[in-house]
């Protein structure tokens, strides 16, 4: 069974976007392999708090993901 984890900032998601999320995650394995994996295909949604993800070297948190959204 298709496992797929997803890491975001704490609150970075709504329900609705992380709803959203899940669907699309799962619309994407079942159109890619077979749609018999659909029941199967498991999205877990792993919130990361600030300060607690880091890219070259430097510590990130949600303000800097929005001021690259915004850029």
């Amino acid at each position: 069974m298709p496992l797929i984890d997803v890491k975001v900032f704490k609150d970075e998601l709504t329900d609705e976007q992380a709803k959203e999320l899940i669907a699309k995650f799962t619309d994407a394995v079942a159109e890619v392999t077979s749609d018999k994996l659909r029941d199967v295909t498991w999205v877990v949604i792993n919130e990361v708090k600030d300060g607690h993800w880091g890219v070259g070297g430097n510590a990130l948190g949600l303000p800097d993901v929005k001021a690259i959204m915004v850029s």
